[in-house]
C-alpha cells in the first residue's frame, strides 16, 4: 500500500512538472500575441498608415500628421497580422498600438537608420525619422530606409514648408517596433519660464521654440505700448481741449473716438500677429 502511494505521488509530481514546463514554453507566445482593436473609417486607409482617433467619434480613425501628435493611436495593419481581433462587424480597420509592423515613412527628416525613432510627419498617415522637437513617437525602426535607393521607394509626395517652398519626399515602408510614447530626444524649453511655456503651448497647441515665444512677447509689448500711448494721449488732449473750448465738445469727442478705434486696431493686429507666429 505504501509503495502504491509513492507511485501515485511520483505520477502527480511528474504531471505537475510537465505542466510547468509547458507553461514556461508557451507563456512567451501568449505574451507576444497581439490584440488588435477594429475601428471604423470615413476614408480608405492603407496598410501601414499612421492614424489617430477622430475628434468627434472615438470609434473611428483617420490618418494624422505631426500637428495631431496628441491623437496618435497606432498603425493600420492587415487582419491576418494579429493573433486576436476585436471589433464589431462595421469596424474593419485594424489598428495596432504595439508590436512590430510595417509603417509608411518618408524622407522628410532624412534617411532612417535601424534604431531611429519614428514619428508622424507633415504628410497625413506617413511617418519620418524623429528629431528633437517631435513630442511623441510611434516607435523604433528595426529596418533602414534610404531615399537614395530606388528599390526602397514606393511613391513620392510634394509638400510645402512654412515659407511656401516645395519639397519632394520619397515614401517607403519600414518595419517599426510600435510603442507609442514620449520622445526620449525631445528638447525641453528650459530657457522659458513656466508661465510663458504653458501660455505658448496653450495658444499653439504644441511646443514652441523659445525664440518664437520671445518674438511674440516683444510684438505684444510693442502693440500694447503703441495702442496705450495713442489712447492715453488722445484722452488727455481731448479733456484739455474740452476745458478750453466747451463748444467744440462734439468734434473733439468724434476725434477721440477715431483715435481709440485706431489704437484698438493696432492692439488687435498685434494679438493676431502673435497668434500667427506661435501657431504656424
Amino acid at each position: 500500500m505504501i509503495k502504491r502511494n509513492k507511485v501515485v505521488q511520483h505520477i502527480i509530481i511528474g504531471i505537475i512538472s510537465v505542466t510547468a514546463l509547458l507553461f514556461v514554453a508557451v507563456a512567451p507566445s501568449f505574451a507576444e500575441a497581439t490584440v488588435t482593436q477594429g475601428y471604423g473609417a470615413d476614408t480608405l486607409l492603407q496598410r501601414g498608415m499612421i492614424v489617430g482617433l477622430q475628434k468627434d467619434d472615438p470609434r473611428k480613425v483617420e490618418p494624422i500628421n505631426s500637428d495631431d501628435y496628441d491623437r496618435l493611436h497606432g498603425v493600420v495593419i492587415g487582419a491576418n497580422e494579429s493573433a486576436v481581433l476585436l471589433g464589431r462587424d462595421d469596424e474593419k480597420v485594424y489598428v495596432a498600438s504595439g508590436g512590430r509592423f510595417p509603417v509608411l515613412v518618408s524622407s522628410q527628416n532624412g534617411n532612417i537608420a535601424v534604431g531611429d525613432y519614428v514619428a508622424a510627419s507633415s504628410v497625413k498617415g506617413v511617418g519620418m525619422r524623429a528629431g528633437d522637437i517631435e513630442p511623441v513617437i510611434l516607435g523604433k525602426a528595426i529596418e533602414a530606409f534610404d531615399s537614395g535607393n530606388q528599390d526602397e521607394i514606393k511613391s513620392a509626395v510634394t509638400v510645402k514648408d512654412n515659407n511656401g517652398n516645395e519639397q519632394r519626399l520619397a515614401v517607403g515602408i519600414v518595419t517599426v517596433d510600435v510603442s507609442i510614447g514620449k520622445n526620449p530626444m525631445l528638447k525641453s524649453n528650459n530657457d522659458l519660464p513656466t508661465a510663458l511655456r504653458r501660455a505658448s503651448e496653450l495658444v499653439a497647441g504644441k511646443p514652441v521654440s523659445p525664440i518664437r515665444v520671445y518674438m511674440s512677447l516683444a510684438i505684444l509689448v510693442v502693440a500694447t505700448a503703441i495702442s496705450g500711448s495713442l489712447i492715453y494721449s488722445a484722452v488727455r488732449s481731448s479733456i484739455t481741449a474740452i476745458g478750453r473750448n466747451p463748444l467744440s465738445k462734439k468734434a473733439i469727442m468724434r476725434g477721440l473716438f477715431q483715435v481709440v478705434i485706431i489704437g484698438l486696431i493696432v492692439f488687435i493686429s498685434g494679438i493676431f500677429g502673435v497668434y500667427l507666429l506661435l501657431k504656424l
